[in-house]
Parts: structure tokens; sequence; C-alpha cells
């Protein structure tokens, strides 16, 4: 059966946001977390300041996600992440954070991972708070 270089692609992606979200200080909770409204590449949790609560350390969770891309014909990895497929991630988001049950703050971030056209890593940019308006 042959590969979809598409999946393919996108999977190698989410490995390598996963990576460095992990040498980031985040721990990884869930990957490809699905509902009928969409899907979440990375569920992730990291120890940051809650400014609502003077700024005291707090688990956050985030939900990440991952845009890659190989080459710039269609332009970049975070070129993708446009106005209608932000308001797609908090809709989803909002449904991961009900059903979850999570009474914390949150947020979702975006790691673009942009490749040569030849498949060879160029950047990974991790963006947090990359989709507002939660």
């Amino acid at each position: 059966m042959p590969r979809d270089p598409r999946r393919s692609l996108g999977k190698t992606g989410e490995d390598l946001a996963a990576a460095h979200l992990t040498e980031a200080g985040l721990t990884i909770l869930d990957r490809n977390w699905r509902c009928p409204a969409g899907e979440i590449d990375l569920v992730a949790q990291e120890m940051a300041p809650d400014f609502s609560r003077n700024g005291e350390p707090t688990p956050w969770l985030v939900l990440v996600e991952v845009r890659t891309r190989r080459g710039t014909h269609f332009g970049t990895a975070l070129q993708s992440v446009t106005p209608r497929k932000q308001a797609k991630l908090r809709e989803v988001a909002e449904h991961y954070v009900q059903q979850q049950g999570w009474t914390g703050p949150w947020r979702i971030d975006v790691v673009a991972i942009q490749m040569d056209r030849q498949g060879r890593l160029q950047a990974v940019e991790h963006i947090r708070h990359a989709v507002g308006g939660i």
C-alpha cells in the first residue's frame, strides 16, 4: 500500500514539534486528540506564570497546532495558520477543555516546522498564545 506523503510529512512534523516542546520543558500529554469538531495535534502541559493569580507558577494546558511545510511554494508553515484555521482551533480547543473539565489556564500554541523542498529541516518556530480570542 503506498504511503501518503502528506500524512508522512505531518507525522514527521508532529514528532519534531513534540521533541522541541519537550526540550523546552513542556510535558506531552496526548497526541492527535479528535472530536466531531476536529483534531488537536498535541496536548501538553507547562508550568508558567498565571498573572490572574499574581504571577504564581501554575500548570497551563497547552493545545498545540503543528504546521509543517516543505518549501514555500504555497506559503510558509506559519502563513498556513489562517483566520479560518484559527477559528477552527478555538472551537476544537473549547471542546477539549470542556470534555476534560479543565479549570486552570490554557492556551493555543502553534509550532511551525519549515523544511526545504528536499525535506531538510530549516526551522522550528514555537509561538506561544498564537491563537487569541479565547
